[in-house]
């Protein structure tokens, strides 16, 4: 079975242009949707994969359709190949079911795979510089005196936890953190007090 799909980002765009392309070259069924390419995870996209059985076609008027990251196009790709379903892109001239189309699809995979290697590249050398000029890498300490008045926000007894956030900035997580470490060294210390504590 021959499957067209077409995708525009929003509601305002409209679908003419991709239709017409995948009408003159034919299809069974039909599947449409209005939603950004950024989102994996897509009404239109699930129902394609749910659709396409073994030997199916899936048609698209532009590789572009199937999300705006290489990598993530080249995901779909292989996830419908894996399941024994080609890809016909027309603007590209792509058919993945063809020794042109798979060398091509192969390129774009060795594309996607140096735009990765030179992103972990650019981000180890910045780390490296960073780390030479003084600079402190990790996650930045934690505002003692935000902690402080959360803290004592919470022993008042006046405010729910929701409340101290939004007064304070600290997360929710570093909140019950805070306060789990002060139970643990105050429990820490009752003990230490007990073992020392002389007998009558």
């Amino acid at each position: 079975m021959r499957i067209a799909y077409a995708r525009v980002s929003t509601d305002k765009q409209e679908l003419y242009r991709q239709l017409d392309a995948l009408e003159k070259v034919g299809y069974d069924k039909l599947i449409q949707e209005k939603f950004t390419g950024t989102q994996k995870k897509r009404a239109g996209l699930d129902s394609l994969f749910n659709t396409v059985r073994s030997g199916d076609t899936v048609i698209i008027e532009s590789i572009s359709r199937l999300g705006r990251k290489t990598l993530d196009i080249l995901s779909t790709v292989e996830e419908l190949k894996e399941q024994g379903v080609e890809v016909i892109s027309l603007k590209e001239n792509l058919d993945t079911s063809t020794p042109t189309g798979q060398a091509m699809f192969q390129m774009m995979a060795v594309i996607a795979q140096l735009e990765r290697d030179l992103t972990v590249q650019r981000v180890n050398e910045g780390l490296a510089s960073a780390k030479a000029r003084g600079v402190k890498l990790g996650r930045p300490r934690m505002d003692e005196q935000k902690v402080k008045d959360a803290l004592r926000l919470y022993d008042s007894g006046h405010y729910s936890v929701k409340d101290i956030i939004r007064i304070t900035g600290i997360s929710q997580g570093s909140l019950y953190r805070k306060i789990k470490e002060r139970e643990s060294k105050q429990l820490s210390s009752d003990v230490n007090y007990k073992v020392k504590e002389p007998k009558d």
